[in-house]
């Protein structure tokens, strides 16, 4: 068996761009995914030639000039501007809350007007919860239309019982503008996530099905199915060059440093010190997704449902994240998701952490444990109990200290 420099536990973005700066320093490289992709949550799955967004919509935007020209370098990117729409009871609010919504809102055509209806509809008593944090923010209608709904089924529960630190603050735009970032450079890329990680990952020697943890995974047996993780890396990213013999080591967690001299984790700390202080929270999201006989189904990438009737939070169509201007085809087909906020049980993907005064507290027990460690990088969401957007997440893998 090879020995590697790095083994790089997690092919997302993190670890993508980290495996990209090893082999740019002259270094060896292991990168391992439990999944049968590489990409992590920004993978797309190709369905009837629209790049699906498996794991919930991304849309990279950023502010930092170097994270753009590097994203950049590898895939241009499209001129996508995130503009989401607020099905309210089968009435549409454009968000952020802006001059539009509030002539949606109210019929008002000025900012002065906009303000005035605002602070006459404004809590103005003690802050307890996150339900008088946002009637002290922007007031009655707009908490009651577009906020109150979506935020518990988000979080499964009355935004009286939420804490009032989770809407910090609501930006209100006294302009008419549906740009949702308030960032210099936003976009997709050409092509889909899968070009960008991809080249980051090209030349690099990847196994997919190798769970860190597990023993029975397809990938650690000493046997020729595995052989399997590399023709199946091929036909998911037939763009990515790679040569690795399979790996013949049983439960990496134990005996990574006979692959590696040092390992970079991006998968849940608590995990990784087998929840020894106890379970970090998350909230989760089901998916559902349907293939549909229609060219354009809402006219709009994102549709959030903020009314309590409605039992998913929105609806992605993925094919406007790329097709901004809609293409007729002989077949009409468009795939949509739904997107249900599900409480997280062991077992299910963590996607958002509940970085609640508990959580926090426990996840520093975890910290204090990972400062112990020697040769060990932990970094990304679910290494750092901490939700990022991607260009943060690109930003911190160009700086680690490697």
């Amino acid at each position: 068996m090879k020995k590697y420099d790095y083994l790089i536990v997690g092919a997302g973005l993190f670890g993508s761009v980290i495996a990209y700066r090893l082999k740019q320093m002259g270094k060896t490289c292991l990168v391992i995914d439990k999944r049968p992709h590489v990409g992590g949550n920004i993978y797309c799955e190709n369905v009837d030639g629209i790049n699906v967004h498996k794991y919930g919509a991304h849309i990279f935007h950023t502010n930092n000039k170097q994270v753009w020209d590097f994203v950049n370098s590898f895939v241009p990117f499209n001129r996508y501007t995130n503009q989401p729409v607020a099905n309210y009871k089968g009435r549409l609010y454009n968000l952020p809350f802006n001059m539009n919504t509030f002539y949606q809102m109210w019929g008002v055509t000025t900012p002065d007007e906009a303000r005035q209806k605002i602070e006459s509809q404004r809590y103005k008593g003690e802050v307890h919860n996150l339900e008088e944090q946002a009637l002290s923010l922007v007031g009655t209608d707009i908490y009651e239309r577009l906020i109150k709904d979506y935020t518990e089924k988000q979080w499964g529960r009355s935004c009286k019982e939420l804490p009032s630190f989770i809407i910090r603050r609501l930006p209100l735009r006294f302009t008419f503008d549906n740009n949702y970032f308030n960032a210099l450079y936003q976009g997709i890329p050409v092509g889909g996530y899968n070009r960008l990680i991809e080249a980051l990952l090209d030349g690099i020697d990847v196994q997919l099905n190798c769970d860190f943890f597990d023993s029975s995974s397809t990938a650690n047996q000493n046997h020729s199915a595995s052989c399997i993780d590399f023709v199946e890396l091929k036909f998911l990213h037939p763009a990515l060059t790679v040569n690795c013999e399979p790996l013949t080591v049983n439960h990496l967690k134990d005996s990574w440093q006979s692959i590696a001299s040092n390992l970079v984790y991006t998968g849940p700390i608590d995990q990784f010190y087998d929840y020894t202080f106890g379970h970090l929270q998350y909230r989760t999201v089901r998916f559902e997704t349907e293939t549909l006989p229609t060219n354009n189904y809402q006219g709009n990438a994102v549709v959030n449902y903020t009314d309590s009737a409605t039992p998913f939070t929105r609806i992605i169509e993925h094919k406007h994240f790329e097709e901004l201007v809609v293409a007729e085809r002989e077949e009409p087909k468009t795939v949509i998701s739904r997107e249900y906020s599900t409480e997280w049980q062991p077992g299910m993907e963590p996607y958002y952490p509940v970085n609640d005064e508990a959580n926090n507290s426990l996840y520093e027990k975890y910290v204090e444990l990972a400062k112990a460690e020697t040769n060990i990088i932990f970094g990304g969401r679910l290494a750092e109990y901490k939700y990022y957007d991607m260009d943060r997440i690109v930003e911190l893998a160009l700086s680690v200290n490697l």
